[in-house]
């Protein structure tokens, strides 16, 4: 297992709980333009499948398709496959399955799909030029590969939470946590383009977009507390563990709603198997 993998494995919940619903609107903007262009296609695969908010979005709007979900992590394939238990029922239930396989190498052969899905996953992959290889083989000739992943680039306004977070762990002596790893992120429009026609891809298309979230106070500790520094809060001695959180929360509760937004660049790429 990799250690994307274990690391899924562990923050499962937290995930989604925490961090899904602030992918949301993105998931439903990649939802919103693969609509446009599902021409017919019938067999899904979803890549990094998470908590199934792509997947499943997908079948509670088109009737006609089945999805196959695939992610590194078996807690997060449990997630989803729980949330289709929830969501689905009778014949719908089984328009969609799951399986723990890697992007970089999809266990289903050539042309198997008609359209290949993604939502916040080519990021974290250890190489995103064979895992978008790959979506094209097993996509048959004039398939859809689509998908929605970080921009890099410099933030859209600063977002307050995450600098009052900062300032509260400098007062007590304790150092910020570590920058997530996120080196992957698209550098580019441009260069998100580039790669998929230099996978082979053909009809390129390629947008920036922004993707924002408004927290609430309890939502914001909970997503540090159980996804994002998660490590770091379990490592805590408990006594500085309930010290920074109060300190946090009496900085945290006089911000406003607008201050309390998170505001991303996101990237929206699409490319078809020409042959």
């Amino acid at each position: 297992m990799t250690d994307q993998g274990e690391r899924y494995d562990r923050i499962a919940e937290g995930y989604a709980r925490w961090w899904a619903p602030v992918l949301g609107p993105g998931i439903v903007e990649l939802l919103d333009e693969v609509g446009q262009r599902l021409d017919g296609a019938e067999r899904l695969i979803d890549i990094g499948t998470g908590t199934g908010q792509l997947a499943l979005g997908a079948l509670e709007r088109w009737p006609g398709v089945t999805v196959v979900g695939i992610d590194a992590s078996a807690e997060m394939r449990a997630m989803a496959d729980a949330e289709a238990d929830r969501r689905l029922t009778g014949p719908d239930r089984a328009r969609f399955s799951s399986m723990v396989a890697f992007a970089d190498s999809l266990p289903e052969p050539d042309a198997a799909f008609d359209m290949a899905v993604s939502s916040f996953v080519f990021q974290l992959v250890p190489n995103r030029s064979r895992a978008f290889r790959e979506a094209r083989r097993i996509l048959r000739p004039g398939g859809l590969l689509a998908y929605v992943s970080w921009l890099d680039g410099d933030p859209v306004g600063a977002f307050l939470p995450d600098a009052i977070f900062d300032e509260v762990l400098d007062e007590l002596d304790f150092g910020p946590p570590d920058g997530e790893d996120r080196t992957g992120d698209i550098p580019s429009v441009e260069r998100a383009a580039a790669e998929l026609r230099h996978a082979g891809f053909a009809d390129v298309t390629a947008r920036a977009g922004i993707l924002a979230h408004r927290f609430t106070v309890d939502g914001y500790m909970g997503f540090l507390t159980e996804f994002d520094e998660e490590s770091m809060f379990a490592e805590l001695e408990p006594a500085l563990r309930d010290r920074v959180l109060t300190t946090l929360r009496a900085r945290l509760e006089p911000l406003t709603a607008e201050q309390l937004t998170m505001r991303a660049r996101i990237v929206f790429a699409t490319g078809r198997r020409s042959r």
